[in-house]
């Protein structure tokens, strides 16, 4: 059973690699939708900033691909009860992410004003309202999702949409569109010059102190709240189902694993060290190293959630006994087997690919080449 619960927390691992990537890659194209009419004054200059990002946009959909993926076939139960009780959620996100390639495809294809208006505010809507639901998501976890099992392991989910949307929820999403926009803002420093690339350096300055209060009110916040224990169950590695395990309410608990390893700090400080250190870069003009630093303070953020949540993925305020951890939603020792060996091979082909195009189509996009090019966006 010891390779079985090692296998459990590699894919645990993995889950969080996954998440991060799609943060990272994903959020930038978020970012760069959600500030385009803050940075972009004139209609050339949003032309160049969804240029920016037009090699890379629809690529960087291959992370939603994988982290959906890996949660159907790594912790199924995880996929069957969030997917069907979050099924409002999951069409808001669905609708937005279809409005998406639309404003990309259609919004230049007409020279008129009012057509190009409604395409940016499209784009605007379709990258904000995504990343505010992936934060707002982790934000849940925390406080628990209503549902419970009964006697055959069917979920019922008792909750309603607007109630996800508390006032926790709401500073995590906050969160998430802050950061996005950070990583939104370094792109169109990294792709853009003059004006265009002068208003991303200054949003790029300030945005990463937003995040930085957020994540500490944030931080704050979870301290105050009850976290979730389990008190008696199986154990790690052990096959078994929610309907084996006694969970208990119990203050601090979402701290439990900063106590007993005060090294999990450095998690955290990585997170804020990300969010300083990109305002510091982009003040300096350093877009490049701005950037990695965004994605620092990601991995800061998404590896606190994570730790601070370990051993649970899904905790239930309405049966905390029946809450979905690494150790009960998993798949078979096999099939975790099986699907790691695909993914040591799949996602550094991944990484490679994506790295590749990136270096491939580096430098700025210069706005007489768009204006002169009937393909660009």
């Amino acid at each position: 059973m010891e390779l079985f619960a090692t296998l459990q927390v590699i894919w645990w691992l993995l889950l969080g690699v996954l998440l991060i990537g799609l943060a990272v890659m994903v959020g930038m194209d978020m970012g760069v939708g959600t500030i385009l009419r803050y940075v972009g004054r004139s209609d050339i200059e949003r032309r160049v900033a969804l240029n920016v990002i037009g090699p890379h946009w629809d690529g960087n959909q291959v992370w939603f691909i994988l982290g959906g993926g890996a949660v159907f076939a790594a912790f199924p139960l995880i996929y069957a009860t969030a997917f069907s009780g979050f099924y409002v959620v999951m069409l808001l996100l669905l609708w937005s992410m279809i409005v998406r390639p639309l404003g990309f495809e259609y919004r230049s294809k007409i020279a008129d004003p009012a057509w190009r208006n409604v395409w940016d505010w499209s784009l605007f809507v379709s990258g904000a309202v995504p990343m505010v639901v992936f934060g707002a998501a982790f934000g849940n976890l925390f406080l628990g999702v209503p549902f419970h099992f009964e006697w055959n392991l069917t979920s019922f989910y008792t909750g309603s949409f607007l109630a996800l949307l508390n006032p926790f929820a709401i500073l995590c999403g906050l969160l998430s569109l802050a950061l996005s926009v950070c990583m939104g803002a370094v792109t169109v420093m990294n792709g853009a010059e003059g004006a265009l690339h002068q208003r991303a350096r200054r949003l790029a300055t300030w945005a990463p102190w937003v995040a930085v209060v957020l994540f500490a009110v944030g931080g704050v916040w979870v301290h105050a709240l009850p976290g979730y224990q389990i008190t008696q169950g199986p154990g790690a590695g052990i096959p078994q189902t929610p309907l084996q395990q006694t969970v208990a309410l119990a203050p601090g608990a979402w701290q439990a694993l900063f106590a007993a390893h005060p090294l999990l700090w450095l998690v955290p400080i990585l997170g804020f060290a990300g969010m300083l250190g990109l305002s510091l870069a982009a003040r300096a003009g350093r877009s490049h190293l701005a950037w990695w630093l965004g994605a620092l303070a990601w991995i800061g953020v998404i590896g606190t959630a994570g730790v601070s949540l370990f051993p649970f993925l899904l905790p239930s305020s309405s049966d905390p006994s029946v809450s979905l951890t690494v150790w009960n939603s998993s798949s078979s020792q096999l099939t975790l087997l099986w699907m790691l060996g695909f993914a040591v091979v799949f996602v550094p082909l991944i990484l490679w690919y994506t790295s590749w195009a990136f270096w491939v189509m580096r430098g700025k996009v210069k706005a007489e080449q768009i204006a002169h090019d009937e393909h660009a966006y």
